[in-house]
């Protein structure tokens, strides 16, 4: 495939997924918009966003499992059709039901198309470089919050909240439009990254455990980052969107220079950006009383919470046991699950001890993925060690693992 066509696909698939992550957040800043429009109370509405996020979760698996023999190109095509069309009933729903199923509905494309648009992007360059080409694929998610759903949520104001799907659903044809005549048509299997160059079941298994870890604690302070900000630091209201965009535009920088590393230091990167997050919680919860403190330790959290997605992504592709599309399911599974339960734990915490403890606990979360990560190497041989002595069960790569990903 010529170098210009591959990098003109791969910014198509950024494109995509800066749909998908501004069309999943979008609603939490359209909120009280929405409610009043369908005449819904705001708690209730909030079911959009819970709908859409366990869609990916229930089905990112069974999904990409289902679709293992399709080719990419047809496969992505249809998935940013329907994506397409979700998008678009969203901007019509008349009722506040036919919202949540258009939700649901663009929920199941997002999981299948994390599930295979990493491989697919990567597996138009050499081995050498996906770890960049990941990181480009990123990007896009990462100005998601930072662009898109800002832009979103001013559009809405300035009009009423249905435009604000119908820009994005009509970009969303555009996209798919660009994929059919872009993306090169092949079997599955004939992949560039359909497998791993480094297949490894030990280290893919605790690739789960850390994405739960690390993105739980991760979200714990990114979902409760405003109240924090504004009732313990003690930033102005209206300040507040600054603050944000620092830990977006953070977020940018930190996917971008993770990616710069990922091809000749992958397990280093992991270790660094883990450890600046829980560096940059501990400084929230122990010193966030300061307006300087606390402004820097958002903008490292952010950095950090950036090159995490990008080397969590990168490290499925390089370790996946099996079929890389199912790893990333696998990978995409876990990435909500700690979603959804940093956002849970982080509202008990508020309950119990007040904001100011959040942080502490997103600490907590991301140190233990870090102990998880350290300790790879180790755990890592010892299976291997295991293996050679002939025991029972203790082949890694050929036992299966969670997902049916087998190698």
């Amino acid at each position: 495939m010529p170098p210009r066509r591959a990098h003109l696909a791969l910014a198509v698939l950024a494109a995509g997924a800066f749909c998908f992550v501004t069309t999943e957040t979008l609603p939490s800043g359209l909120l009280t918009l929405i409610a009043r429009g369908l005449d819904r109370s705001v708690s209730a509405t909030g079911q959009l966003v819970t709908a859409y996020a366990a869609a990916v979760v229930v089905f990112s698996l069974p999904l990409t499992r289902l679709t293992t023999r399709v080719p990419r190109r047809g496969l992505l095509t249809v998935t940013l059709a329907v994506f397409s069309a979700a998008t678009l009933l969203a901007a019509w729903a008349p009722t506040f039901e036919v919202l949540l199923a258009a939700r649901v509905l663009s929920g199941l494309a997002h999981a299948l198309f994390w599930s295979v648009a990493a491989a697919a992007a990567t597996g138009l360059f050499p081995p050498e470089v996906r770890g960049r080409m990941v990181a480009r694929l990123s990007v896009g998610s990462a100005l998601g919050p930072v662009l898109g759903v800002p832009a979103g949520t001013w559009v809405a104001q300035q009009t009423q909240w249905r435009v604000a799907f119908l820009v994005l659903g009509v970009l969303s044809v555009l996209l798919t439009l660009a994929v059919l005549a872009l993306l090169p048509s092949y079997p599955p299997e004939q992949g560039g990254a359909a497998r791993a160059l480094e297949p490894s079941r030990p280290r893919y298994v605790l690739l789960l455990g850390t994405t739960g870890l690390a993105v739980a604690g991760g979200m714990a302070v990114l979902t409760y980052l405003a109240p924090f900000v504004i009732d313990h630091v003690g930033v102005a209201k209206g300040s507040l969107s600054l603050v944000l965009a620092v830990s977006g535009a953070a977020g940018v920088v930190g996917t971008t220079v993770a990616g710069r590393f990922l091809d000749r230091r992958p397990w280093p990167t992991l270790v660094v950006v883990l450890a600046g997050l829980g560096l940059a919680h501990l400084g929230l919860g122990l010193l966030g009383g300061s307006v300087a403190v606390a402004v820097a330790c958002v903008g490292l959290a952010g950095a950090c919470f950036g090159g995490l997605a990008t080397t969590l992504m990168h490290r499925g592709l390089q370790h996946a046991p099996g079929n890389t599309d199912l790893a990333m399911a696998g990978v995409s599974t876990a990435f909500n699950v700690g979603i959804g339960s940093g956002a849970f734990l982080g509202g008990r915490v508020v309950a119990t001890w007040g904001v100011q403890g959040v942080p502490l606990l997103g600490a907590s979360l991301v140190l233990a993925a870090l102990v998880l990560v350290v300790a790879e190497p180790r755990l890592v041989r010892g299976r291997e060690a295991d293996r050679a002595r002939g025991r029972p069960g203790s082949d890694g790569l050929r036992t299966r693992v969670p997902g049916g990903l087998s190698g």
